[in-house]
């Protein structure tokens, strides 16, 4: 089977596999991009400049470090050598890993690269057969992500030929998905002890029992995303509101103390926002019943002076109180 088939087979298997399960960004997401590049070949290799074709099959194995399969189909690149203007076909094969700088999530987020590829294209006047070269390749560029899991890339990218001591490079852009990331859970449900019933003496009506869920959602440095431990706790937060309609919640995001006050008031507020989103949106919680709230850096429960201090405040807290039906 060619590598593009191949490569094919490959990333619709990862679409179908991951396309019923939880849709985020962050450790453990697979991306799938279709690509186009502009290739600038070196002056020595008597070739025009041309077009590459593509997708891409990618997998973080943190919240910002990627590792990248592409494949590529060259397309209106010709020979310029005296012997002819011949038509050249070819591909290009690469693995890069890629470094993501911000906050998975919505907006913004530039990045670096870095990898190696093998380019087979027809052979190239006076040459016979084909001709393989191995490249080394740097790039950067920006992502821009519309949601958690539509984005859009413009990228540049430096490649050295080993082979032949010769520098090209390629301005791209593309459109791709996100799938599968990060997701996680955490609530707790206190039932109050039943009071203890009088000496029956004469028909005495039982006190109501109170049940309560109390939710805390710990938070990694400097970020807003959910952990996919966190969203069992979530759930349970979610299904007792849904039991008890009646009910309604105030989610609020907490900060460490390291940064500016208004750097983490804002951080407290996407903190709680996520946690909302997440009730409200995969959980299907009215948003008119859940507020978020965010505090900053002002509401601590720990020590900030030590490390694991700092770790209890990145935090979002709620809770909902009702009578047991």
């Amino acid at each position: 089977m060619k590598l593009k088939n191949t490569l094919g087979v490959v990333i619709g298997s990862i679409v179908a596999a991951t396309s019923m399960g939880a849709l985020a960004q962050g450790q453990g997401a697979v991306e799938v991009e279709g690509f186009a590049k502009r290739y600038f070949t070196d002056s020595s290799r008597d070739l025009s400049n041309g077009n590459l074709f593509g997708a891409s099959v990618g997998y973080y194995l943190t919240d910002d470090v990627e590792l990248a399969l592409s494949y590529g189909e060259y397309h209106d690149i010709r020979s310029e050598n005296n012997t002819g203007n011949k038509n050249i076909k070819g591909s290009m094969t690469g693995l890069d890993a890629i470094y993501h700088f911000g906050t998975p999530g919505v907006g913004l987020r530039p990045y670096v690269s870095g990898g190696f590829a093998h380019q087979s294209i027809s052979n190239v006047p006076p040459r016979t057969g084909r001709d393989h070269t191995t490249f080394a390749n740097i790039g950067t560029g920006v992502k821009y992500y519309f949601t958690e899991n539509l984005y859009a890339r413009a990228g540049l990218d430096g490649m050295y030929n080993i082979d032949d001591g010769e520098a090209e490079w390629a301005a791209g852009v593309g459109v791709g998905m996100n799938f599968g990331g990060s997701t996680r859970r955490v609530a707790e449900v206190v039932e109050s002890a039943p009071e203890p019933m009088p000496e029956p003496v004469a028909a005495v009506e039982e006190p109501a029992q109170v049940v309560r869920v109390e939710l805390d959602v710990k938070f990694d440095f400097d970020r807003s995303q959910v952990k996919e431990e966190s969203y069992s706790d979530i759930k349970n937060l979610a299904d007792f509101m849904n039991q008890y309609p009646q009910t309604s919640t105030t989610v609020e995001g907490h900060t460490d103390s390291v940064g500016t006050d208004a750097y983490n008031q804002k951080l407290s507020e996407q903190r709680a926002t996520a946690v909302r989103n997440v009730l409200v949106n995969q959980y299907g919680v009215d948003g008119q019943r859940v507020n978020a709230v965010g505090y900053g850096e002002s509401r601590p429960v720990a020590d900030n002076a030590t490390e694991a201090g700092r770790a209890v405040n990145r935090r979002v807290e709620a809770e909902v109180e009702a009578q047991a039906q």
